[in-house]
């Protein structure tokens, strides 16, 4: 019971329309019958005067109404003042009469003061004065509540007449509106505003005041569970530091019902069968802020189950059979949910075999001197359900036979509550409308018919859009695209998507039809120009390295073999053009000022391998099992692709790939979604390798482990290659390793073999954040890429020695490196000189003569300047190759998607737990976008 919920504060008071003053309120004229507090001090005297008046003559004493004039009137016709009272011509009154009259003509409510005179004489005049009209209904302070959630629900408008009577109600409306949202604090001061023409301005000046917050939730009467056991049962929660963002610490009437439902289930589950709630009482403090609610409870004697059997009417079932079957066995503590997983577990067997309207009802027999209590399950006789009709309803665009063909069950067929649900799993899987779609029933024409009712609530399934956003992968980016997943309502999937990013541009056209020729065969294919730039990093900037650009198309095609499993087949046609930016990665070799040649010194001998034009032709196929109740949001079910690609139907390219992948899911209650996920792959070149340290699989082949391993950078897991520079000079033998990472390449290879695991758990929020779009989780994923081999080192540097020949050594130990110096020749291999600076005309220029010079490279050679070789020097570098290991790395992660007002949001914080050298951890990753 709810008590001290305090009275609103409501007083209506007038604002001069000039100055905004507020003013005392004008008083109702005399009247013995008039309402309290109507009444001012010149009225109590006027009453006291009548009356006095009054005892001048006998009680008895009647007079006869000689005229009758009504004074004041605006709107209101005289005639229908009158007809308010009892008041005629001709017709004798008392003092009684005269303020019966006075009180039906308040009651009226077009009134703000009535004053009859000539009560002494029979000639009557009825003073009045109108209640003003309503100019215009203002809310002031409301924040928390929308004026057109308050509008609707007051009566007072412009146009209608003012009452305090009205006032007082819409104020009581509005309070309630308060509490609902659970602000028992908030006051209300209604105030007026004159306007000339007898208007009014209606303002409510409204003090919110704060959410009241649950204090403290108490509990009396519990022995066998603690309070806080108790209060974790309880959908309330009492207001905590470290609850500032929930809404369940917020008093709501219909939620304490609630949580002694809760308080139930929970005693009944622990075996308390006569457990009951004697009392709850919610108690507001004296400052409106919190309340205190306290449960008094009686817990009762644990319970055990007695015998549990079955008794069935329908001769299909074995009535032992089905006993056994049943969750709870003799002895057991009792528990109310076996029960009714119990009862849900014999209708659903009854489906299976067809009983659609099967009755299964519990009969309790307690055994209150032993504490047991034995439960009958009776199955009542039922006949065997056929499909009499199906219906499709609500869909406007898309095709009765879209939906249809998904249904497992059709007219005449026997029900099956299985197909039933596979059906509605396999309808979910569409995306094309509502989540949580459901098939009804109910009874047919006779008792063993039964109709399917399939209402469904299409989506927008297309998607015209133009997206920009930013992510910790593609920088900035931009993306343009239409998309229709139901074309023509057909269940065809058409698109064009154009991508571009400061690392990759794309763009795609593809079309797929699902049902081809009325037949369950998938038939798709997809048209593409891909340029992608692959990337390093130097401490935290991000550098490119090659380019790979892919032309080409793919066909693909799919058949069910069972109600589970689908076999895919797939061929792909590219041209893959790999490069290396000429100015960064390549060399000039024949001194023409023109880098023609990729320099191993600058990029790596395993970049070099990489640069070319290559045509690759590839079949696969896969075999696909899936039990999913929805491909977009899976809650339970499992899915498993096997897939096998051979490269080397024509072209450049000859290698066998093999991934496979596996999902599982299980919903654990209460909006708990567990999940494990595990996938892994290997290729395999069928040619061989081009040379000694070369991998036979291209580096643009092979596999890489990029954003979806949480807790490290893109591209941070596998086999690399580092390039590590040194300090110091050579002369002072004080070369040392850099240490900075800033300065240190770092160059992915990518692997030939991967396995990547992942176990999550999606934890669901309240209301207001899953109307939001967040769904958080926690997850621990395990994953590792290797197996290349191992690429020759780039360069040998040579070691240092003095004057008289002997080693350089660093202080360290390590012995001192020179420089590499690479002659440049011409074209035709000829060494290239340089003409000393001093020699004339031909000062700084290149030529093949070793003595003198040259017009042309290989000419004669004139003069006696004495050259030097044409050379590159490139300081000396230590080269590392790391991270090629199938031991596991390890990360946990907490991620968060949000369909946030500025597109769909993904936030990731994990935490790399286990890494092997050379891996490149990353805490934070998100990627965001924008519609406009």
């Amino acid at each position: 019971m709810l008590s001290g919920l305090g009275v609103a504060h409501a007083q209506v008071a007038e604002r001069d329309s000039a100055d905004q003053d507020v003013a005392a309120a004008p008083a109702p004229a005399p009247s013995a019958a008039a309402p309290a507090g109507q009444q001012s001090a010149r009225d109590i005297a006027r009453r006291a005067a009548a009356a006095a008046a009054g005892q001048s003559r006998p009680a008895a004493e009647q007079q006869v109404v000689k005229s009758i004039r009504v004074e004041g009137s605006q709107r209101i016709e005289p005639e229908t003042i009158l007809s308010y009272t009892k008041l005629r011509v001709g017709e004798p009154y008392t003092n009684a009469t005269i303020d019966q009259a006075i009180k039906d003509l308040y009651q009226s409510d077009f009134l703000s003061s009535v004053e009859i005179a000539g009560v002494e004489t029979g000639n009557l005049v009825i003073r009045i004065q109108e209640n003003p009209v309503i100019n215009r209904v203002v809310l002031e302070g409301n924040k928390r509540l929308k004026d057109d959630k308050i509008v609707k629900e007051i009566k007072l408008a412009p146009r209608q007449i003012f009452t305090r009577t009205a006032v007082r109600a819409d104020v009581a409306r509005i309070i309630e509106l308060y509490r609902r949202e659970g602000r028992y604090a908030a006051r209300i001061d209604p105030q007026m505003v004159k306007l000339d023409q007898n208007r009014v301005d209606v303002i409510f000046e409204i003090h919110e005041g704060p959410k009241s917050k649950v204090r403290q939730i108490n509990i009396i009467g519990n022995e066998k569970f603690s309070d806080d056991d108790l209060r974790d049962e309880m959908a309330t929660k009492q207001a905590r530091w470290f609850r500032i963002f929930s809404s369940s610490t917020s008093f709501d009437r219909d939620r304490m019902q609630y949580d002694q439902q809760k308080l139930r289930q929970f005693y009944l589950t622990q075996g308390y069968a006569d457990f009951r709630v004697v009392s709850a009482v919610a108690e507001l403090t004296p400052d409106k802020q919190d309340f205190i609610i306290t449960y008094v409870v009686e817990e009762g004697q644990r319970y055990k189950f007695g015998p549990v059997t079955v008794d069935s009417a329908i001769r299909d079932f074995d009535d032992e059979k089905l006993a056994r079957s049943l969750p709870m066995k003799e002895g057991d503590w009792y528990n109310a949910k076996q029960v009714e997983d119990s009862i849900d577990q014999l209708s659903e067997t009854a489906g299976f075999a067809g009983y659609a309207f099967a009755d299964v009802q519990p009969n309790f027999v307690p055994d209150h001197e032993n504490h047991t209590m034995a439960i009958g399950f009776n199955i009542a006789e039922s006949q065997r359900t056929y499909v009499e009709r199906v219906n499709i309803n609500g869909n406007t665009q898309t095709q009765d036979e879209v939906i249809r063909r998904e249904m497992r069950l059709a007219e005449g067929d026997p029900y099956n509550t299985f197909l039933k649900k596979r059906s509605e799993d396999r309808i979910n899987s569409l995306g094309y409308f509502q989540d949580k779609f459901e098939i009804d029933t109910q009874k047919g024409t006779t008792d063993d018919r039964i109709v399917l009712n399939a209402d469904v609530e299409e989506k927008p399934t297309g998607e015209l859009s133009l997206s920009a956003g930013f992510s910790s992968l593609e920088r900035f980016l931009v993306q343009a695209a239409v998309r229709q997943n139901n074309f023509r309502g057909m269940g065809q999937q058409a698109h064009i998507q154009l991508d571009y990013s400061s690392y990759s541009k794309s763009a795609e056209v593809g079309f797929t039809e699902p049902y081809l020729f009325d037949k369950p065969i998938a038939l798709g294919g997809t048209i593409f120009r891909r340029d992608y730039n692959s990337f390093n990093y130097i401490g935290q900037d991000r550098n490119t390295t090659y380019s790979q650009v892919s032309t080409g198309f793919q066909i693909v095609s799919s058949i069910p073999l069972t109600e589970y499993w689908q076999l895919s087949g797939r061929y792909r046609l590219s041209q893959d053009d790999v490069s290396l930016d000429k100015g960064t990665f390549y060399r000039d070799t024949d001194g023409d000022g023109i880098a023609d040649t990729c320099d191993p010194l600058r990029a790596g001998r395993y970049l070099c391998e990489a640069v070319g034009n290559r045509l690759t032709s590839s079949i696969g196929a896969s075999l696909i099992y899936s039990s999913l109740n929805s491909y977009y949001r899976p809650t339970r079910g499992s899915r498993v692709v096997l897939g096998m690609d051979f490269a080397g139907v024509g072209g450049d390219v000859q290698y066998i790939r093999g991934r496979a992948s596996a999902d599982k899911y299980w919903g654990l209650g209460d909006g708990f979604i567990f999940s494990l996920s595990g996938e892994g792959g290997y290729i395999h070149a069928l040619e061989d390798s081009p040379g000694p340290g070369v991998d036979a699989v291209r580096i643009t082949d092979r596999f890489y482990l990029g954003q979806e391993f949480h807790g490290f950078d893109i591209r941070g897991v596998g086999p690399r290659v580092q390039r590590i520079p040194y300090t110091g000079t050579v002369a002072g033998g004080d070369q040392m390793l850099v240490t900075d990472n800033d300065r240190i390449v770092d160059d992915p290879l990518g692997g030939k073999a991967y396995y990547l695991g992942k176990a999550e758990l999606e934890i669901p929020l309240g209301s207001g954040a899953q109307e939001l779009g967040l769904r958080p989780s926690i997850y621990l994923q395990v994953g590792a890429l290797f197996n290349i081999k191992r690429p020759l080192p780039t360069a040998n540097f040579e070691q240092a020695t003095d004057e008289d020949g002997n080693l350089l050594y660093n202080e360290d130990g390590s012995p001192s490196l020179l420089p590499i110096v690479t002659p440049v020749k011409d074209g035709s291999g000829r060494q290239l000189y340089v003409v000393p600076a001093d020699a004339g005309d031909n000062g700084g220029s290149l030529t093949t003569c070793q003595v003198g010079y040259a017009d042309s490279y290989g000419g004669a050679c004139s003069g006696t300047s004495q050259n030097t070789v044409y050379s590159t020097t490139t300081a000396p570098f230590y080269e590392r190759f790391v991270g090629d290991s199938a031991s596991p790395r390890v990360s946990v992660g907490i991620g968060v998607n949000w369909n946030s007002p500025f597109g769909p949001l993904r936030i990731d914080l994990a935490k790399a737990l286990v890494t092997q050298p050379g891996d490149d951890a990353k805490l934070i990753t998100f990627n965001v976008g924008t519609q406009f």
